[in-house]
């Protein structure tokens, strides 16, 4: 076979020259595809963000962007208008466990022994106990649907703010004073129970009020230190914590029992059922069925807690599935388990006159007192106050939270630029942390107005916690309608029903925990229930205030993470950015587009 070589012509292009502009082109050319397909991506990726299943601020044109790659939790909270900020650090146990910290039954229950048993006796305790946690139940789960649509810090009020009217700011100052009263009522059952320990050990000692007092602002500012620290550690304290209060919680509910002395006593080891269920204490003026019912403060304040998941959302991962189950699970296993404690004390009992009325200045280690040896009674108040302490440190993470989502919607004016920053180092809203212990401090000078002035610490929390519970679920049951997109974590067709009985409950409720104990020329300034001046005042302080000033310049949420407005579907995303909405109206550059207030709802 012969070859012939060919000599190039002068003016034939050098074939490697061609083969160098041929890659070229081509590496073009799919560097220009591999563009468009990462814009269409983008595109496609920014359009499923607004598909989340939230109900949110946003328009329902308009879609979350950011540059970065976001997690599936990352894209829910842009989705509803935030950028994320927090480490997402926390797990259902761990949510469950700040949430079961801050519920912390064994404290709560030895803080409100005054109530439970003083207005209706062991009556109050069972059937008390048994009746309010069917109904606070249908609450816990109406929040978890609420809290899996809308899974953000703002908890509550972001929810009242999306789905209500305008105006509709009593949610969140309601559920703002629940939370920076949580911490200091806490601390003020726990100083009373440290001093009531210190009396039975020395007899000559009486607790006087200042030392309540300054016992209980020490507590405080040594929570406040720990709610400063990263994510991560405090999550691992309040793991602690709460397996802590659940350990302690079964001692307890075994020990007084097996350790009880009524026997040694001449009394029988156990009351009767009969005594228990059926015999009232005359403990108010008013007729038993009301006075039972007023004693379902005891259990309303212990269990107001369960809110705390849906505040640690935007710490959680899967949080608009875990968060939801961590309120239902610290709710339900909260009320199954409190009841429990409340059978054993009710059965166990000798004098309530005695508990109530004892110069120690705490029913609960007075109780303990009656039906066993001291050091079974030590050892007991030592646990109730170390869980005490932890369920303290929750409340003040909890309310550390509420406070950094209101300002960052800069609902506390030019103070929100303080308080929504979070510190760089841990990654926490450390400002926000002290902010709240400065107020709680303040609020715990009830302290020296007696038992009773201080007791409006826990009816304030009761109050205020339904309050601000129940607007935002009466709105999307009798309201919104089927505006209200649910997220991952529904009840369904039950929904609404629950809703309702929830509502129901509260609206009875609410006015009958504002009732004084005794009635007619009895009542005097010593006597009066202050929670309608407690709650009250600062409500319609902050109603004044709404009306003079606030409704000029605070319009509700404020969406701090940038965002388009969505075209037509062939135009793909298309719009100008805004980089400062709240809710209210959007409009899209020149267009006039506006969307509603309602927002997303799909």
């Amino acid at each position: 076979m012969a070859f012939q070589v060919r000599k190039p012509m002068k003016d034939a292009p050098d074939s490697r020259s061609s083969y160098r502009r041929t890659l070229s082109k081509y590496k073009l050319a799919t560097t220009v595809a591999e563009k468009e397909t990462d814009q269409q991506d983008m595109a496609e990726r920014k359009k499923s963000i607004a598909k989340e299943q939230v109900t949110t601020v946003l328009g329902s044109g308009e879609v979350p962007i950011h540059e970065r790659e976001y997690t599936a939790d990352e894209e829910v909270l842009a989705a509803l208008g935030y950028k994320p900020e927090f480490k997402r650090d926390f797990s259902l146990w761990t949510s469950f466990c700040v949430s079961f910290a801050v519920l912390g039954l064994l404290p709560s229950f030895a803080s409100t022994l005054y109530f439970g048993m003083g207005y209706a006796g062991t009556p109050g305790m069972t059937w008390g106990w048994l009746i309010a946690m069917i109904f606070i139940q249908c609450v816990a789960m109406s929040m978890a649907e609420l809290c899996s649509a809308m899974p953000t810090s703002g908890g509550l009020y972001y929810a009242a703010a999306v789905l209500a009217p305008p105006g509709w700011g009593i949610t969140g100052w309601s559920n703002w004073l629940v939370q920076i009263t949580a911490a200091p009522s806490v601390d003020y059952g726990m100083a009373a129970m440290i001093l009531a320990a210190a009396s039975i050990t020395d007899p000559a000692f009486v607790p006087q009020n200042y030392q309540v007092f300054l016992l209980t602002v020490f507590i405080m500012l040594i929570q406040s230190c720990i709610s400063s620290m990263p994510t991560r550690w405090i999550a691992n304290f309040n793991s602690v914590g709460s397996t802590f209060n659940i350990i302690a919680l079964f001692i307890v509910i075994i020990t007084i029992p097996a350790a009880t002395n009524r026997a040694d006593q001449g009394l029988p080891r156990f009351k009767a059922s009969s005594q228990v269920w059926g015999t009232f204490y005359e403990g108010t003026s008013f007729p038993n069925g009301l006075a039972l019912l007023m004693s379902f403060v005891a259990v309303i304040w212990t269990m107001s807690g369960y809110d705390a998941p849906f505040h640690l959302s935007e710490e959680c991962s899967n949080a608009n599935i875990a968060s939801p189950w961590a309120i239902v699970f610290t709710s339900g296993f909260g009320g199954l388990f409190g009841w429990f404690l409340q059978l054993v004390v009710a059965y166990t009992v000798v004098d309530i006159d005695g508990a109530l009325e004892s110069e120690l200045g705490q029913p609960y280690a007075a109780y303990l007192l009656q039906i066993l040896p001291q050091k079974a009674t030590l050892a007991i108040l030592a646990l109730t106050i170390m869980c005490a302490f932890s369920m303290g440190q929750g409340c003040m993470v909890a309310a550390s939270r509420v406070t950094f989502a209101y300002s960052r919607d800069e609902c506390f004016g030019p103070l929100s630029n303080i308080t929504k920053q979070v510190n760089r180092h841990t990654r926490t809203p450390v400002n926000a942390v002290w902010f709240n212990s400065l107020i709680g401090i303040a609020t715990a000078v009830l302290i020296f107005g007696g038992e009773l002035a201080a007791g409006a610490l826990f009816s304030i929390g009761a109050v205020a916690a339904f309050v601000a519970f129940t607007i935002p679920i009466f709105i999307r049951v009798f309201l919104v309608g089927d505006r209200f997109r649910p997220g991952p974590w529904s009840l369904g067709r039950a929904s609404r029903p629950i809703g309702a009985m929830a509502c129901a409950f509260v609206l009875l409720m609410v006015p009958i925990l504002m009732l004084p104990s005794v009635t007619g020329r009895d009542l005097d300034a010593a006597g009066m229930n202050w929670t309608c001046l407690v709650y009250g005042g600062p409500m319609i302080f902050i109603l004044f205030w709404w009306l003079v000033s606030a409704r000029k310049w605070f319009k509700g949420p404020k969406v701090n993470i940038e965002h388009q407005i969505l075209g037509q579907p062939d135009n793909g995303i298309q719009g100008v950015i805004s980089e400062d909405s709240s809710i209210g109206t959007s409009t899209n550059g020149d267009n006039g587009l506006e969307v509603d207030k309602i927002g997303e709802i799909a």
